[in-house]
C-alpha cells in the first residue's frame, strides 16, 4: 500500500501548491482553503479518471436490466436445480455479453483511495520525527502545514472521537471538533442516502427478493454504517466523503436522464414509495393520492349511483332503439343495399 500513500500524498500536494496560488496564504473564516480544496480536488481527479469505467458501469447496470426478463424466464424453468440455473446464468451473460462485476468496479477502485487518504491524515500528527514526516514525499513545512490545517477552527486531522491530550497537542477546542465533525457526518449520511434514494426512484424497486434486499442494504445499511463510523474518521475523509457523494448525485442525475432505464427493467420492478410521500409511478411521476374518510365513502356511493344510472339509460335507449328500428308485421324485408323492397328469388 506504499504506492498508493505516496500517490495520494502527491495528488494532494499537486493541488494545494496550486491552490496556495490562487486563494490567501492566511485562514479565512477559521479555514486554511488551501488544504480543503486539496482534499475536495483530490475527489474530482479520482472521479476524471474513472469516468470512462463509470460509463461503462452504467451501461452494464442497463444490459442487466434489460435481461431481467430472459433472467426470470431461467428462474422458473430451472426451479430448484440451482447447478443448471447458474450454468444458464453464465450462458446467458456470455450471449449478452454482460458483466454482473462491473456495475461494482468504480466503487471497488475507490477503496484504495479512501484507505489511502484515510492513513496518509492518521499518519500527520505532531511530534512526529523528521523521517517519518517526509515519507511518502512530503516535505517538513507541508507536514507541519497539513497537520495545522482547519476547517471553521477544527483541524483537519482531528475526529469526533479525538480525546483531549490529542487535540491539546493539536490546540484544538473539543467543542468547535464535535460540531464540526458532527456536521459534516449529518451530511454524510444525508448524502449518501440520497445516492440511493436517486437511483431507487428512478428504477424502481425490484421483484426479486435477493436483489430488493441488496437495494435495501444499499438505501438504508451503509447510511447506518456513516452513522456508526463517522466519527471514528479524520474531518478530512469526511471532507473527501460529502465531495465524493455530491459529485455521484450529480453523474447520476446526468445518467439517469441521458441514459434512462430501458422499457423492460420497468417490468420488474414496483414504484418507489417514499415515507411521507406519495407513490412514484415508474415513469418517476406523482401518482394520484386516494382520499380517505368519510368523503372517501361517499364519493365512491356518488360514483356507484353514477355508473348505474348510465347503465340503466344506456339500457333504455337500446331497447328504444331496438323497437324503432324492428320491421311491422306483414311489411316486406328492406334490402340494404338498394333502400327497397327484397326481390324474391324464385325457386
Amino acid at each position: 500500500m506504499g504506492g498508493i500513500y505516496w500517490l495520494i500524498s502527491q495528488v494532494m500536494l499537486f493541488w494545494h501548491t496550486v491552490w496556495d496560488k490562487v486563494v490567501p496564504d492566511h485562514r479565512t473564516l477559521g479555514t486554511n482553503w488551501q488544504w480543503v480544496l486539496a482534499v475536495v480536488f483530490l475527489v474530482i481527479t479520482v472521479r476524471v479518471v474513472l469516468f470512462p469505467i463509470f460509463v461503462k458501469q452504467i451501461k452494464s447496470q442497463r444490459a442487466m436490466q434489460a435481461i431481467q426478463p430472459k433472467m426470470k424466464e431461467l428462474q422458473e424453468k430451472h426451479k430448484g436445480d440451482r447447478e443448471t440455473l447458474q450454468k444458464e446464468v453464465m450462458k446467458l451473460y456470455q450471449e449478452e455479453k454482460v458483466n454482473p462485476l462491473m456495475g461494482c468496479l468504480p466503487m471497488f477502485l475507490q477503496i484504495p483511495v479512501f484507505i489511502g487518504l484515510l492513513h496518509v491524515l492518521r499518519h500527520l500528527k505532531p511530534g512526529t520525527s523528521d523521517h517519518q514526516m517526509q515519507l511518502y514525499g512530503w516535505s517538513i513545512p507541508e507536514f507541519m502545514g497539513a497537520v495545522d490545517a482547519r476547517l471553521f477552527d477544527a483541524p483537519i486531522v482531528a475526529k469526533f472521537s479525538s480525546s483531549a491530550s490529542e487535540l491539546s497537542k493539536i490546540e484544538a477546542n473539543s467543542t468547535t471538533v464535535k460540531v464540526v465533525a458532527a456536521i459534516l457526518v449529518a451530511l454524510m449520511i444525508t448524502t449518501t442516502y440520497l445516492t440511493q434514494r436517486q437511483m431507487i426512484m428512478k428504477t424502481g424497486w425490484n421483484t426479486d427478493p435477493q436483489q430488493r434486499m441488496i437495494q435495501k442494504f444499499m438505501l438504508y445499511g451503509i447510511p447506518f454504517f456513516t452513522l456508526t463510523s463517522g466519527w471514528y474518521f479524520p474531518i478530512g475523509v469526511i471532507i473527501y466523503w460529502v465531495t465524493n457523494n455530491a459529485i455521484t448525485l450529480g453523474q447520476q442525475y446526468w445518467v439517469l436522464h441521458k441514459y434512462p432505464p430501458p422499457a423492460s427493467a420497468t417490468t420488474n420492478t414496483t414504484p418507489y414509495k417514499g415515507k411521507g410521500g406519495p407513490s412514484l409511478t415508474k415513469a418517476g411521476a406523482p401518482a394520484a393520492k386516494p382520499a380517505g374518510g368519510f368523503r372517501a365513502l361517499l364519493g365512491k356511493a356518488k360514483d356507484e349511483a353514477a355508473a348505474q344510472q348510465a347503465a340503466a339509460a344506456e339500457a333504455a335507449a337500446a331497447k328504444a332503439n331496438g323497437r324503432a328500428l324492428a320491421p311491422k308485421p306483414g311489411a316486406k324485408p328492406i334490402n340494404p343495399k338498394k333502400g327497397g323492397a327484397a326481390k324474391r328469388q324464385s325457386g
